[in-house]
């Protein structure tokens, strides 16, 4: 350390020494203000006939939004070490804060779902922090059990078993996409880690047998699925939403109706601001503005599986995992809202991230990227004594 460096206030030392990935953060800045910008078209009819404010909806994001940055520059500055040696506290977090939302009086109730727990201003959608605690436990267990987990069939059950538990929890609720997106970002990890493909088939065949079993013996699964399959056989009932969202996308054409001029959100389409707002990007920003959003998201998938690639090079194993898993399910979660929104899978109830409104998936998303960027700033450091000892030599 310097002379210079050794007088300058602890966190002066921390801003001029960390390594941001700035491709990383304006694709999830582009994201997150187009985000805001589709979201205040979206919502402005239904907050000002709900609420008497047309801006409600986007005030409450843009809260959130800064809850969540606030969240992501804390990351910053936490090691990824730290996080790892959580672990078993972020496994208990996890399924307690499943555990707690099905808890009468405690968990929140909306359209015959419990997936809220008031705190404080907000209600907070459990599945989401869940999800990221109990995808920090897996990296971390592929770690800790890498011998295990390549060489027998219990290395791969155990962690298994403990997502399996928290798949249920969210089945309670009921969640069905949430559940599907856990299980599958899951798998994702396990199999970079080294799970035997055997392994691997046996309880993905396994769980798709489950999932289609609980689809079919569900009513209102059912109604789901068969809405989906023809959504014009009851346009009026069952297949309404998915209708107007396909009404939607159908009339933005190349190039769209132009910001503000969606028809289809003035109550025709039902959660057009969250579930269904990629309809109304669509609509009003054309199939070329949904190219131009697709990519976005393409580009952020890119950025965070190189960042894993450079973390498995420099043997930061934890690392890998990590932006494995958040690459996975952000790409799956934004692959389900946009295949929904277009007729190509049942509706599943997923925002679509960093775009639809739900704060706590934004909180969330935004504190993921948090630890991504910390992940690009270790790599960063660790590298520069390396590059200083090759210009030496040269």
């Amino acid at each position: 350390m310097t002379a210079r460096t050794a007088t300058m206030p602890f966190p002066a030392r921390l801003r001029t020494e960390l390594k941001i990935d700035s491709v990383l953060l304006l694709i999830v800045l582009a994201l997150l203000l187009g985000g805001l910008v589709i979201l205040a078209s979206a919502s402005i009819t239904v907050s000002d006939k709900v609420v008497g404010e047309p801006f409600f909806y986007v005030e409450r994001q843009l809260l959130a939004a800064a809850i969540g940055i606030a969240a992501a520059a804390v990351c910053l500055y936490i090691p990824m070490h730290i996080w790892r040696s959580l672990n078993p506290l972020l496994l208990l977090a996890g399924i307690a804060l499943l555990c707690v939302v099905l808890i009468p009086g405690v968990g929140y109730e909306v359209n015959g779902s419990r997936r809220w727990v008031r705190i404080g201003f907000m209600n907070l959608q459990v599945s989401e922090p869940a999800r990221l605690c109990l995808l920090l436990y897996l990296a971390g267990y592929a770690v800790r059990q890498q011998r295990a987990l390549r060489e027998r069939f219990v290395g791969f059950l155990r962690p298994m078993f403990v997502l399996s538990v928290g798949c249920a929890l969210l089945l309670a609720e009921p969640d069905f996409g949430a559940a599907i997106v856990l299980l599958a970002t899951a798998l994702v990890v396990l199999f970079v880690a080294g799970a035997r493909i055997r392994d691997f088939v046996v309880f993905f065949s396994t769980a798709v047998l489950a999932m289609t079993v609980l689809a079919l013996t569900s009513p209102y699964r059912m109604k789901r699925v068969t809405g989906f399959l023809d959504p014009w056989s009851d346009p009026f009932d069952s297949g309404f939403q998915l209708t107007q969202s396909l009404i939607a996308i159908g009339r933005g054409e190349w190039f769209g109706v132009g910001l503000g001029d969606s028809v289809q959100k003035l109550f025709y389409l039902p959660e057009a601001h969250t579930d269904f707002v990629f309809a109304v990007f669509a609509e009003e920003f054309g199939l070329l503005g949904s190219a131009v959003m697709i990519a976005l998201f393409l580009a952020l998938l890119w950025r965070v599986f190189k960042l894993a690639l450079r973390a498995a090079h420099a043997e930061r194993f934890f690392e890998t995992y990590v932006a494995i898993g958040i690459g996975t399910w952000l790409g799956l979660q934004a692959f389900i809202n946009v295949g929904v929104n277009m007729g190509l899978l049942p509706t599943k109830g997923l925002t679509l991230p960093l775009i639809s409104y739900g704060r706590s998936s934004l909180i969330v998303t935004l504190l993921a990227v948090g630890l991504l960027l910390r992940i690009h700033h270790e790599l960063e450091v660790d590298a520069r004594p390396a590059n200083r000892k090759r210009g030496g030599a040269r």
